[in-house]
């Protein structure tokens, strides 16, 4: 018998088929059998669903998951069919797929994660130093003045003209944050979100007339960059390994993942912006499976544990992303003191955002 099953998953696997098998050994138990569940996710989640203790948990509450990754704007574009779920970054690209897909089932926020901005020690220290960002007492986390930073954006202002930038080579050209596509990424499509509140005197945009007022500051913002990755896992990984911007936007939940993991942090700093957006986490059932899982993820304790492990912040629970990160202080802002939250605009204007920054939509 055990020859036959052998054969069997060595088929499954040539196949490039993934299987899971959960069986009963000398322990007495009688085995659980899991129910297949496959779904699209954004990037960012990609190593929670990865992780062997998720999907040891997931399966001992009867769930095989299976995802594949894509950017959560590029995500409603997708043909979902056959799919049991959608989980993007943000709530705008989740209603929209729930309107295209007709999905019935409610969406869920298990979690959620605060946009900040990473930066190496030289970089963080000549921002302070200029007005642009403060810095708290280790140095290692502080935050982005948005009104500052946008002023030196409008202006085309150098890292060669901030004093103290003198004797670092890795501090020239044009000063920005590096972003992703705003149309094809939460995290670029939000950092729009952000900077449009802010340069339009803390109003949220709701018309075209609204975008028009911050298109010229927003093109500026995205242009610069060139070529930009659809997902936030890309530039945070070249930041870690020391190449590209010294200015990138990412997700806390990626930087507190590596931090409770005890990675080596460098000379990292973590910025966060004085208006930022939250990224809400949002799972859109398609199935019965899928809405299954959404419940799992909010309401389970071993799953919502896990998923503080990799950084993001469960919905409603405070106390669990603070006792996992209590000796993180240094690095992150468990509280968020001080920082405001923009509102996000509809799907639409946040799109016609995009569409214009990235000059690729004229005034209707």
């Amino acid at each position: 018998m055990r020859r036959i099953l052998g054969i069997v998953l060595a088929v499954l696997l040539l196949g490039g088929v993934a299987a899971v098998l959960v069986a009963g050994g000398d322990r007495g138990d009688s085995g659980t059998a899991t129910k297949t569940v496959r779904g699209v996710i954004g990037s960012e989640k990609a190593e929670f669903f990865a992780d062997p203790e998720v999907v040891k948990a997931l399966a001992a509450k009867g769930l095989t998951v299976r995802t594949e990754t894509s950017g959560s704007w590029d995500m409603e574009r997708l043909p979902l069919r056959g799919y049991d779920f959608a989980f993007p970054s943000a709530k705008a690209p989740a209603d929209e797929i729930k309107a295209r897909t007709k999905a019935t089932g409610t969406p869920v926020r298990p979690f959620y994660s605060p946009l900040v901005v990473v930066a190496h020690s030289a970089a963080a220290t000549v921002l302070a130093g200029n007005g642009l960002a403060t810095l708290g007492p280790g140095g290692h986390t502080g935050t982005l003045r948005m009104e500052a930073y946008l002023a030196a954006a409008r202006a085309d202002r150098t890292w060669q003209q901030l004093k103290g930038s003198a004797g670092h080579a890795e501090l020239s050209g044009t000063l920005f944050v590096t972003s992703t596509d705003p149309l094809a990424s939460s995290s670029g499509a939000l950092y729009l979100a952000a900077a449009s509140y802010v340069a339009d005197g803390g109003r949220v945009a709701g018309d075209e007339a609204a975008v028009d007022r911050t298109a010229p500051l927003l093109r500026k913002l995205i242009q610069v960059q060139g070529a930009q990755q659809s997902s936030s896992d890309a530039p945070f990984r070249d930041f870690v390994s020391g190449v590209g911007n010294p200015l990138v936007l990412v997700y806390e939940s990626q930087v507190a993942a590596q931090l409770i993991a005890k990675q080596e942090a460098g000379d990292l700093v973590v910025l966060y912006p004085d208006t930022t957006v939250n990224s809400d986490h949002t799972l859109v059932p398609l199935t019965e499976a899928g809405r299954t899982l959404g419940d799992l993820l909010s309401t389970d304790p071993e799953l919502r544990r896990l998923a503080v492990r990799h950084g993001f912040r469960p919905q409603g629970a405070p106390a669990e992303f603070t006792a996992a990160t209590a000796g993180l202080t240094g690095y992150l802002d468990q509280t968020l003191t001080g920082v405001r939250q923009a509102p996000v605009p509809t799907s639409a204007v946040l799109h016609r955002m995009a569409l214009r920054a990235r000059d690729q939509g004229d005034p209707a």
